[in-house]
């Protein structure tokens, strides 16, 4: 494709991606990484040049580019640490759900997509940030999602800072919540995740304020793709007949049951729930295959064969998982349809190879932040379908379009909220939860790359 100024080339074949991917400095990712975060975080030109110096790691680890990458995959990688995050996230959902769930006898109308948004904004940047976390006050949360819905305006749109005036005005105030965060000492009590890019953004010299601007980006990273994951996984365990009740079976089947002063306790441990429950595991997994839409984006850094293409230096290369996803050659007939047992392990034979499914990348960028994401929009999905039931207000499920969906996402966003009527659990009313996370010495792979990694 040839665009004003610029190629672009277009990758589809799993083949072929695998050779992008094991092409990394070459055909790179972090220098359009930068420019992206430059432009959506309205960085300034000091801290740009900062960004921009040994970017692609050709020089060695050095470097905020370089260092801010090790930080992220330290902070996430499977682990004690990591455990902690998941602990702390675990208990502010259970929270929520508390606070959710209505008084025996009685129901409760929500947004579901408004309701689990603010659900796992907090938890997650409780868990990310720690106790001094900016989004707790509303207002910054909801500046956040104000500058993530006009991020195309900002990014394509002409003179942004007059067709865009809105979200950058929020940009600037979630910025400036994070910038008076650091300068109060807040890292000193978050998250290793959060005090390892702190430390690389201050070795590298960067101000506090482009500190509070990248951090807007961040929270792009650990927010944006979350919360309609969970959505369409409870949508769609509701919309497909029997498949919630087959669900539910296998997770009361790995809930613990005691007694405490008289009260019916139950307990779900979100490790046990990975090791028990594959049908549940298999729906998550199809979720991000039927609703997933990112694409891999790469720079030419020198003219270099592709097979038998070549790639010009300075060109862009993408790789959409949406068309892998949806073809039909790779995940048989039924592939525009939703089938929550396609991953199941029995069905191995009828599905493509592992490297076919792309909804965290893949490579040398494949997402880092995969095993805190599935812990989370596990957790939240299993102990909902645990605890409560709902319908639709409207009296009958139906998918919402996704047309509007951001140019950061990875998962679809709902372009409409769906009313739903809360109730408790039939049988349940008068139980009390406990969530819980042990760790654990092996991690649920996946993708094809977490076949090598152990947790501690």
């Amino acid at each position: 494709m040839s665009l004003p100024g610029q190629k672009m080339y277009v990758v589809t074949k799993p083949e072929l991606i695998q050779t992008v991917q094991k092409q990394h400095k070459i055909l790179a990712f972090p220098p359009i990484e930068a420019k992206f975060a430059s432009t959506v975080c309205g960085a300034s030109i000091e801290a740009q040049t900062i960004l921009n110096k040994n970017v692609n790691g050709d020089e060695g680890d050095h470097g905020l580019s370089m260092e801010s990458y090790a930080a992220m995959r330290a902070g996430l990688k499977p682990g004690p640490q990591l455990d902690e995050m998941n602990r702390v996230m675990i208990q502010e959902i259970a929270n929520s759900l508390d606070a959710l769930q209505p008084a025996k006898g009685e129901a409760r109308t929500v947004g579901l997509y408004t309701w689990l948004r603010d659900a796992i904004t907090i938890a997650t940047t409780r868990s990310v940030y720690g106790p001094m976390n900016p989004y707790e006050d509303k207002a910054i949360a909801d500046a956040f999602w104000e500058f993530e819905s006009g991020l195309m305006s900002i990014l394509v749109g002409f003179l942004p800072s007059i067709t865009a005036r809105k979200p950058i005005a929020a940009r600037a105030k979630v910025a400036k919540a994070f910038e008076e965060y650091y300068r109060a000492g807040g890292a000193k009590t978050a998250s290793p995740l959060t005090q390892g890019r702190y430390k690389a953004e201050i070795d590298n010299g960067v101000s506090l304020e482009d500190i509070g601007r990248y951090e807007v980006g961040g929270s792009i990273a650990v927010l944006v793709n979350t919360a309609p994951a969970a959505f369409w996984t409870l949508l769609l365990l509701y919309f497909h007949p029997g498949l919630l009740d087959d669900i539910r079976n296998e997770i009361d089947a790995c809930t613990e049951m005691s007694t405490a002063d008289g009260v019916t306790v139950k307990t779900l441990d979100i490790t046990t729930l990975k090791e028990s429950c594959p049908l549940l595991l298999s729906s998550y997994q199809e979720v991000l295959r039927y609703r997933s839409m990112g694409t891999s984006v790469r720079e030419v850094m020198e003219d270099t064969y592709l097979d038998k293409w070549l790639l010009k230096k300075g060109a862009m290369l993408q790789m959409p998982s949406r068309i892998i996803h949806q073809d039909a050659n790779l995940w048989g007939k039924d592939v525009t349809e939703f089938n929550p047992r396609r991953f199941l392990p029995e069905e191995k034979q009828n599905r493509p190879r592992d490297v076919c499914f792309r909804a965290f990348g893949g490579g040398k960028t494949l997402c880092p932040g995969r095993h805190f994401a599935t812990n989370e929009i596990l957790a939240v999905v299993a102990v909902f379908i645990s605890r409560l039931d709902m319908k639709p207000v409207d009296g009958e499920w139906k998918l919402p379009t996704t047309a509007n969906t951001n140019v950061a996402a990875v998962v679809m966003e709902p372009d409409d909220d769906i009313q739903v009527e809360i109730k408790t659990r039939q049988g349940f009313e008068d139980v009390k939860w406990a969530i819980q996370l042990n760790k654990s010495d092996k991690i649920f792979a996946i993708v094809t790359e977490d076949s090598g990694e152990t947790e501690s």
